[in-house]
C-alpha cells in the first residue's frame, strides 16, 4: 500500500489489536452506557478428525448474539470437558462495523492405532516389521510416521536384495484413520551374477574387488545379494581408493546389466583412471610461527617426483606432528595439493599448520570404566599431572588402552584421550580419558587336527579383565558380573582332549605387578602325550616374572616345578628310556630375553623376532638347557597399492643341553613346525630303532610365500628346511636337507590361524630317519 495510507491506518490497527487482546482475556470491560458488540460469526479452526458441525453444536454462542467473554469461556470449558481436545484457544477479530468474529482454535487428541496390517509381506515377519516401522496397536496415529515407515520397509527389502520392492499406505495416511494398512509388493530376489571392472590399469580387477562391499553369488547359490545402496557406496569407495594412490581425477561409473528374468544382474564398474599425479618439488610447510618451516620440511620422506600417496602423506604428518608434540606443543597439519593448469599430472604439496602454545598436564579424568579399576586405565596413559603435555603420548595412550582388549575398540567406538578446553589460556590442560567397557569373558570351542599331534578338541574359558581380589559379597555381584572383574588381569582355563595329546591348564597373569613395569604369571597344568616309544605325563606349575624393557625387548625369569611320568615303554627300549621309567621330579630356573619387531603376529611380512634362553634344572637329574632362535621376514615384492606381498621368511635355531639331560628333555626334529619331509620326532639319534633324542640341535629354514588371490587369503609357499640333531655338538653325523611346497588358506570363519598343507621331500637324510611326505595343520575355533 502507499506509504501515506499505511501511516494513516497504523493507529487503527494498534487500537484494534489492543481491544482484541483485552476482550479475549476478559479483562476489557465495556464502558457504562456503551453499546454491546454483536457476534458476526463463530469459526472453528484446527479440527481434522472431528466434524465442524459436531464442535459448533457444543458451543452456546451464536452469530447475532451479544458478545460476552464469560460465555466464550464457558464454551471453552465445555469443549475441554468433552475429552476430545488437548487444547482450545478462543480468539476474537473486531470488524469495521463494530461486530466481532469469534474463533475457537482447537487441538485434537491424536487418533490411536487400533490395528496394523501388512499385506503381501512374505519374507519379513510381523514382529520384524513392527520393529522396523515403529507402528503398533495402541500408539498415537501419525500420518507422517506411517509414510516414513513405508519408505523404511522398502529400504529393508532393498537391503535383502529386492530392488523392485514397493509399499503403498492404504490406510493411516489421514489423521482421522484408526487403522494402518501397508500394501507391500516384495518383488523378486536379485543376486549378483558377476562383478566386472573395465578400464583399470593400476591394479587388477581382483584387487579392486577387495575394496568394495558388493559380492557375487558363490557357486551360483550362496550370497551375492544385490543391494543398490551398497553398489552406489562402492563407487565412492573405489574413487577414494584411487585418489589415495594419486589418481586425483579418477571417475568411476556403475552399469547394471540385467538378466532376462530380472533375478540376476551383472555389476560393471567403468574406471577412467586419468593421470597419476606426482609431487612437484619438496613439500612445503606454511603458516608455522614457532620454528623455521625448513626444520619441519627436512623431516619429510616425500621427494619431488614421488607419486602422490595418502599413506606417505599421513606418515609425514605423524612424524612432523610428533616432532613438535614432544615439545609440549599441539600442531595439526592439513595437507593440501596445489594444482597448476600448466603442469598436468603434477601438484605441489603444502602442509598448512595450526598450532597452540606449549602446555602442561593438569588433572586426568576417566569416564566409562564402570567395572574396571581407575589405576588399570591410568597406567596406560604415559602422562602425569605437572609434566610437559606430550601430544604423541595421547595417541600412544589410546593404542595402549585398545591393546588391552578390555575396552570396545572398533570403527565406531574406541578409547580416546582428549584435551579438555584446549583453547583456554591456562598453561595446564586437563585430560579426559573416555572408554567403553567391552565383554571380556569368553568361552571358545575348537577342533583341530595336524600331522604332529593327531586330532584334538579345545575348550577355553578366558577372562581378560580378571580381579583376583574382588570376591563376591552378594548374589547381585555374581549376577551383575562384577565379581572377580576389573583389575586388568587375565585368567584362563583350557582343556585340550585328543587322540595323542591331552593338556589341561589353569593360568593367571598380572601384566602390571603392583602398577609397575613388571608382570607376573602363574599356571598349573596336567599333560599327557603318547609317543612311539613311551607315554609321558607332566603335572606341575610355572611361575614367571617379566619386564618389558622397551618397544622391542622383553625379559623373563621363570620357575617350573614338574612331576614327569614315563610309562608304557616299548619292549627292547634302550637304557635312555628304562632309566627314567616311573615318576621323575624336576625344578628348573629359566631366564630368557626376546626382541620382537614383527609387523604381525599371524603373518609377518617385515621385521624379526629373536629369543635366547638358558635354564638350569635339578631333581632326579641336573642339567642345563640353552636355546637361541632367530626369525627374519623380508618383503621382496608388492603390488602398486602395497598389497600382495611376496615374503621371504628365514629361520635359524640353535639348542644345546648338558650330557646328563634325560630323554624326556632332549631335542627332536621333524614335523610341521620343524623339518618338513620328516615325521614328528623323526630326526634324532637312533639306538636299536628307538629315537633317543640329542643334546644338540641346529635347524635352518627358508620359506618363500606368494599370494595367489587378490585378497591375500590363499598363498603358496616353497621351502627349504635343513638341520641336524645329535648326541653332542662335536659329534655331528648327518646334516639333513628337505625341500617342498605347500598352500595356506586363511578362512576368517574358522579363526585367525591359516590352514596349512605342505608336501616335503628329503634330499639329504640319515638311514634311521623317519620320512613323511605330507604335513598339515587345520583347526576351527569359535
Amino acid at each position: 500500500m502507499p506509504e501515506r495510507d499505511y501511516l494513516m491506518r497504523f493507529p487503527v490497527w494498534v487500537l484494534a489489536a489492543w481491544l482484541a487482546f483485552m476482550a479475549s482475556t476478559g479483562q476489557a470491560q465495556p464502558q457504562a452506557g456503551a453499546p454491546k458488540s454483536k457476534v458476526a460469526d463463530v469459526i472453528v479452526q484446527g479440527n481434522r478428525a472431528i466434524p465442524t458441525q459436531s464442535i459448533t453444536g457444543q458451543i452456546s454462542i451464536r452469530p447475532g448474539m451479544d458478545y460476552k467473554p464469560s460465555q466464550v469461556q464457558d464454551d471453552v470449558r465445555k469443549l475441554m470437558s468433552s475429552k476430545q481436545f488437548s487444547h482450545v484457544d478462543p480468539r476474537i477479530e473486531p470488524l469495521p462495523d463494530g461486530r466481532v468474529n469469534v474463533f475457537f482454535l482447537v487441538r485434537e487428541f491424536p487418533q490411536v492405532v487400533q490395528k496394523v496390517t501388512y499385506l503381501g509381506a512374505k519374507h519379513l515377519g510381523e514382529e520384524e516389521l513392527n520393529q522396523l516401522t515403529l507402528v503398533s496397536k495402541g500408539k498415537p496415529l501419525s500420518p507422517v510416521t506411517n509414510k516414513l515407515a513405508c519408505q523404511a520397509i522398502v529400504r529393508r527389502y532393498n537391503e535383502q536384495g529386492r530392488p523392485f520392492a514397493s509399499c503403498d499406505l492404504l490406510k493411516g495416511g489421514e489423521p482421522a484413520d484408526t487403522e494402518v494398512v501397508f500394501n507391500i509388493t516384495e518383488g523378486p530376489l536379485v543376486k549378483v551374477r558377476s562383478i566386472q571392472f573395465k578400464g583399470q590399469q593400476f591394479v587388477s580387477g581382483g584387487v579392486l574387488q577387495t575394496h568394495i562391499q558388493s559380492s557375487k553369488k558363490f557357486m551360483g547359490l550362496f550370497g551375492g545379494v544385490y543391494n543398490s545402496a551398497v553398489s552406489d557406496a562402492d563407487v565412492v569407495k573405489l574413487e577414494e581408493y584411487y585418489k589415495s594412490h594419486g589418481y586425483l581425477d579418477v571417475q568411476i561409473s556403475r552399469e547394471l546389466a540385467w538378466a532376462g528374468d530380472g533375478k540376476e544382474v551383472d555389476l560393471v564398474f567403468h574406471v577412467r583412471e586419468g593421470l597419476r599425479y606426482q609431487v612437484q618439488g619438496k613439500p612445503q610447510v606454511v603458516g608455522i610461527k614457532s620454528m623455521p618451516a625448513e626444520q619441519l620440511e627436512q623431516l619429510s620422506h616425500i621427494r619431488g617426483g614421488d607419486f602422490f600417496s595418502e599413506i606417505k602423506i599421513n606418515e609425514d604428518k605423524r612424524i612432523m606432528e610428533d616432532y613438535v608434540g614432544y615439545m609440549g606443543k599441539e600442531m595439526r597439519l592439513n595437507p593440501v595439493p596445489v594444482f597448476s593448469p600448466d603442469t598436468p599430472g603434477l601438484c605441489r604439496l603444502q602442509y598448512e599448520v595450526f598450532e597452540r602454545p606449549p602446555a602442561r598436564v593438569g588433572q586426568i579424568f576417566v569416564v566409562g570404566n564402570e567395572r574396571t579399576r581407575q589405576n588399570v586405565v591410568l597406567r596406560q596413559v604415559p602422562l602425569f599431572p605437572g609434566q610437559v603435555l606430550s601430544y604423541p603420548d595421547l595417541r600412544l595412550a589410546e593404542k595402549n588402552l585398545a591393546r588391552l582388549q578390555i575396552f570396545t575398540a572398533d570403527e565406531n567406538t574406541r578409547p580416546t584421550v582428549t584435551v579438555l578446553d584446549p583453547d583456554l589460556e591456562s598453561e595446564f590442560k586437563d585430560l579426559l580419558v573416555t572408554v567403553q567397557e567391552a565383554s571380556t569373558g569368553s568361552i571358545l570351542f575348537g577342533v583341530g587336527v595336524n600331522s604332529d599331534a593327531g586330532m584334538n578338541g579345545n575348550i577355553v574359558l578366558n577372562e581378560r579383565n580378571f580381579d583376583i581380589t574382588r570376591i563376591p559379597t552378594s548374589l547381585d555381584d555374581l549376577i551383575s558380573g562384577n565379581a572377580f572383574r576389573g583389575a586388568g588381569q587375565e585368567f584362563r582355563l583350557e582343556a585340550i582332549p585328543g587322540t595323542q595329546l591331552q593338556r589341561y591348564t589353569a593360568s593367571f597373569r598380572e601384566p602390571f605387578l603392583f602398577d609397575s613395569l613388571f608382570s607376573f604369571g602363574a599356571s598349573g597344568y596336567y599333560y599327557t602325550r603318547r609317543f612311539d616309544e613311551y607315554d609321558e605325563t607332566r603335572a606341575g606349575g610355572r611361575f614367571t616374572l617379566g619386564r618389558k624393557l622397551n618397544q622391542y625387548w622383553t625379559a623373563n625369569a621363570s620357575l617350573r616345578v614338574e612331576d614327569i611320568g614315563v610309562y608304557q615303554i616299548a619292549a627292547g627300549a634302550p637304557v635312555d628310556y628304562t632309566s627314567v621309567a616311573g615318576q621323575n621330579f624336576l625344578v628348573g630356573l629359566r631366564a630368557n630375553a626376546t626382541r620382537d619387531s614383527r609387523d604381525s603376529f599371524l603373518r609377518a611380512t617385515e621385521g624379526s623376532i629373536f629369543d635366547v634362553s638358558f635354564e638350569q634344572a635339578w631333581g632326579e637329574f641336573a642339567f642345563p638347557l640353552f636355546s637361541a632362535e632367530f626369525n627374519k621376514y623380508v618383503t621382496t615384492y608388492q603390488r602398486a597399492d602395497g598389497s600382495g606381498r611376496h615374503v621371504l621368511a628365514m629361520r635359524s635355531q640353535f639348542s644345546w643341553a648338558g650330557e646328563d639331560t634325560p630323554v624326556y628333555e632332549r631335542y627332536f626334529a621333524g614335523g610341521f613346525r620343524s623339518m618338513r619331509g620328516f615325521q614328528f620326532r623323526g630326526v634324532s639319534p637312533n639306538v636299536n630303532g628307538f629315537m633317543t633324542g640329542g643334546d644338540f640341535m641346529f635347524l635352518n629354514g627358508l620359506e618363500y610365500q606368494i599370494p595367489l588371490k587378490a585378497n591375500d587369503q590363499i598363498f603358496m609357499v616353497g621351502f627349504l628346511d635343513s638341520g641336524t640333531v645329535d648326541t653332542s655338538i662335536d659329534k655331528i653325523s648327518s646334516y639333513r636337507v628337505s625341500a617342498g611346497a605347500g598352500l595356506r588358506f586363511v578362512v576368517p570363519m574358522l579363526g585367525p590361524v591359516p590352514i596349512a598343507l605342505d608336501f616335503g621331500f628329503p634330499i639329504v637324510k640319515a638311514d634311521t630317519d623317519r620320512e613323511q611326505l605330507f604335513s598339515f595343520w587345520m583347526g576351527f575355533f569359535r
